[in-house]
């Protein structure tokens, strides 16, 4: 069992920077590969980042490559989500998600944080 707590959400300007983080709880933190979702209300989760267990490999969603950046500190337990030069398309519930394989897709993940609203206004 892991448990996933996200933080970090929270009203900033177009343009601008957050850092979301979700610790987790568990000594095999280091086991699994961690991504990290959004979702908006009425839609599905849509893919934004996954970086595998040791932090060697990293996978960006199209609309977010350039501008955030996953990393992880196992030592910690937690995973980042940097996101900088934020868009107003970026507003969503930001859901971190743990799981044994390193992919893009919502259904490889097996565990799930309860989420961060992250909202950017124009």
């Amino acid at each position: 069992q892991v448990l996933l707590v996200e933080s970090g959400g929270e009203l900033v300007q177009a343009g601008g920077s957050l850092r979301l983080s979700c610790a987790a709880s568990g000594r095999t933190f280091g086991s699994y590969a961690m991504g990290w979702f959004r979702q908006n209300p009425g839609n599905e989760h849509h893919f934004v980042a996954a970086i595998t267990p040791s932090g060697a490999r990293t996978n960006y969603a199209d609309s977010v490559r350039g501008r955030f950046t996953i990393s992880r500190d196992n030592a910690k337990n937690t995973v980042y989500l940097q996101m900088n030069s934020l868009k107003p398309e970026d507003t969503a519930v930001y859901y971190c998600a743990a799981g044994r394989l390193y992919s893009i897709n919502y259904d490889a993940y097996e565990y799930w944080g309860q989420g961060t609203q992250v909202t950017v206004s124009s």
